[in-house]
């Protein structure tokens, strides 16, 4: 093994992911490609995550103290070809966390998964409701107010002004 190899090895970094909150859960989801030797210990209010990702051999490694406790049990992830997905069990479900850390610093490996994000909190029936009324009124709406138009093309035709000839001082 020659040396550029042996330091491919060795080389630590943290791994990119993308984190979003459900009501009785956080995901995190790591973007690591043909992850290897996974490892991931879930503790009470941390997390830690590893692996050996892609040909290159690179060393991943996250360890993140949580905004709120999780239940190490009831916690769980799923490696894939293209990332690592982790589901925290919130001890705390119907909690939002606004933040995953326990600390507010921005960390640089880590952004919000816009695309799974959800604003659970603000959901409910009031919502689906309103819903269901505007759905309501649409169907109502029908053809009552809507004017005949039947003949409308027959009367534009016969008081077609673009017919008439032009009176000879215009012309």
């Amino acid at each position: 093994m020659n040396e550029d190899t042996l330091l491919k090895t060795v080389e630590m970094q943290p791994a990119a992911a993308k984190w979003y909150d459900r009501c009785d859960s956080v995901f995190v989801d790591f973007c690591v490609e043909d992850s290897k030797d996974v490892k991931i210990h879930f503790k009470k209010s941390k997390f830690e995550f590893n692996c050996v990702s892609g040909t290159d051999t690179i060393k991943q490694e996250n360890s993140v103290d949580l905004f709120g406790e999780i239940d190490s049990k009831e916690s769980k992830y799923r490696r894939t070809d293209r990332s690592v997905l982790c589901c925290l069990r919130k001890v705390e479900a119907g909690k939002s966390w606004p933040r995953l850390t326990k600390e507010k610093s921005k960390c640089n490996w880590l952004s919000v998964d816009f695309n799974n994000w959800k604003d659970w909190e603000e959901d409910s029936d009031v919502d689906l409701s309103s819903v269901d009324k505007f759905s309501e009124m649409m169907n109502t709406m029908g053809g009552d107010d809507i004017p005949d138009l039947d003949g409308a093309e027959e009367e534009h035709e016969s008081a077609d002004s673009d017919d008439e000839k032009m009176p000879d001082d215009l012309e």
